[in-house]
Formats: structure tokens, sequence, C-alpha cells
């Protein structure tokens, strides 16, 4: 479902505060990437020519975040300047149902999937080329495959990795 004008506002507007949301196509990360989050590198996802990579990843993400929402739950699927939606992940990507709106992997514009309190969810920040995933539940749930796939982390609680 579309989030109408007035909800669309209310919810960026949440977002830019709670996260320090700063887009920009040359500094970040662009959010206060909280206490409980990891973030990636998608760089692995370049040499893919058949994509196996990308669909696992988008896949490890939507089970993590589908394993996160209670049976009745909805997430918050938002777009940086273009239409966002509220959804049931329990309704969409089945055989027969509908797609999730979005993708984990954000091409070209700022992905991000969020719970409605704001505790759980990802960020996709196109031009770092970087994913980040927060909440307690839901990195345990994903962010073991997500190394698989994607390698080891650039950042853990906002904070770098160093690689040594």
């Amino acid at each position: 479902m579309e989030l109408p004008d007035d909800e669309y506002r209310r919810i960026w507007g949440r977002f830019y505060d709670e996260f320090a949301f700063r887009p920009s196509v040359s500094r970040w990360p662009a959010i206060k990437e909280p206490a409980m989050s990891v973030t990636w590198s998608l760089f692995a996802l370049d040499d893919d020519p058949n994509y196996e990579r990308l669909d696992r990843f988008v896949e490890v993400v939507e089970q993590g975040l589908r394993s996160c929402t209670a049976p009745n739950g909805m997430l918050l699927a938002l777009d940086w300047n273009h239409t966002s939606y509220r959804f049931s992940p329990r309704e969409v990507g089945g055989r027969g149902q509908e797609s999730w709106p979005l993708s984990p992997y954000p091409d070209g514009d700022y992905y991000i999937y969020l719970s409605e309190d704001f505790r759980t969810g990802s960020f996709g920040h196109p031009w770092e080329g970087s994913f980040c995933l927060f909440g307690e539940h839901l990195l345990h749930t994903a962010s073991a495959e997500l190394d698989n796939i994607l390698g080891q982390p650039i950042r853990r609680g906002g904070k770098a990795v160093n690689p040594n």
C-alpha cells in the first residue's frame, strides 16, 4: 500500500531525525548507524554475471525481515524522494503473490526497509555501495549468511572494522 502524502512526510521526517540522515553522493555513512548494526560493501556483487549472489542476497534479507515481523506485522519500504510503502512481508514474494516493494539492493537511490517502530531494518546506500542491517534479531538471523555473500563487514555499530 502506498503511503499517503501526510504519512510519507511524517515517516521521512522521523527517519531524518532518528537516523541523522544526510543524503550525499560523496559523504558517508549517510545515517547514524545504530549500535546494533553491521554494514557491508556491495562490491562483491559487481562480479556476479548470472546474478546468483545478488539473488541470494535479496533472498536472505527478505527472509530475515520476514522472520523479524509478527504474523500480522507490517514493514515500511522507503525509496528516497519516490513512492514509499507499508506492506506485510508475509503477503508478498511468494508463489502467486506480488513482489516485495523495492529491493534491498540500492539500485540508484537509497532503499530502506523499516519496522514500524524503526528498531529493525536495512539501509542501502547507492553511492557508497553499502548495505547496513540493524536490529538484534535481524542481525542474528541474517548476518552470517550476508558475510558469506558479501564478505567481511566494513562497519559494526557505525565504526570502521579493522581488516587485519
